[in-house]
């Protein structure tokens, strides 16, 4: 299984980047693993939220294959734990999911044709975060879950 994380918009922050770019590494050895950045949309200050969200979608859907499983980043999604979002990996690589992909939205969060798409949301917590936060704290957890299939010390029971 390949997994896929797609966010709108580059990060502009030089030090989380260092650090989503470790983690990026450090899941390498575990996984196949691709992030794709979507561009920022130019001249969005001539766009409504509704036409900003549809334009992003569009460019969100032209990433994804008609076999992908799609999970949104979305606030209304559903929690775990670091167990919890462990077994949900070591449940769709035993599926026998070829692409497991997670998207973060733009602003404005995702049109309605991407959240008829997606197989299911995922929310990291109650509490609002910057989306360029929400990238590290999900790669985090990414690696967490890895290094806990694996029984690794890196998460402490």
């Amino acid at each position: 299984m390949k997994i896929k994380l797609i966010a709108v918009g580059k990060t502009d922050n030089k030090n989380l980047q260092l650090f989503m770019d470790d983690y990026i590494k450090r899941l390498g050895f575990y996984i196949s693993f691709e992030f794709k950045v979507i561009p920022d949309l130019k001249n969005t200050k001539s766009l409504s939220e509704l036409l900003q969200k549809q334009k992003e979608g569009e460019l969100i859907l032209k990433q994804l294959e008609q076999s992908d499983e799609l999970f949104l980043l979305d606030e209304n999604g559903k929690t775990y734990s670091s167990v919890g979002f462990s077994q949900f990996l070591n449940k769709k690589m035993s599926s026998g999911l070829k692409q497991l992909v997670f998207v973060i939205g733009g602003p404005y969060g995702f049109s309605e044709e991407i959240y008829q798409r997606a197989n299911g949301k995922i929310s990291l917590s109650q509490m609002t975060f910057s989306h360029q936060m929400v990238r590290l704290f999900f790669l985090e957890q990414l690696y967490r879950g890895f290094t806990i299939l694996k029984n690794e010390p890196y998460h402490h029971r």
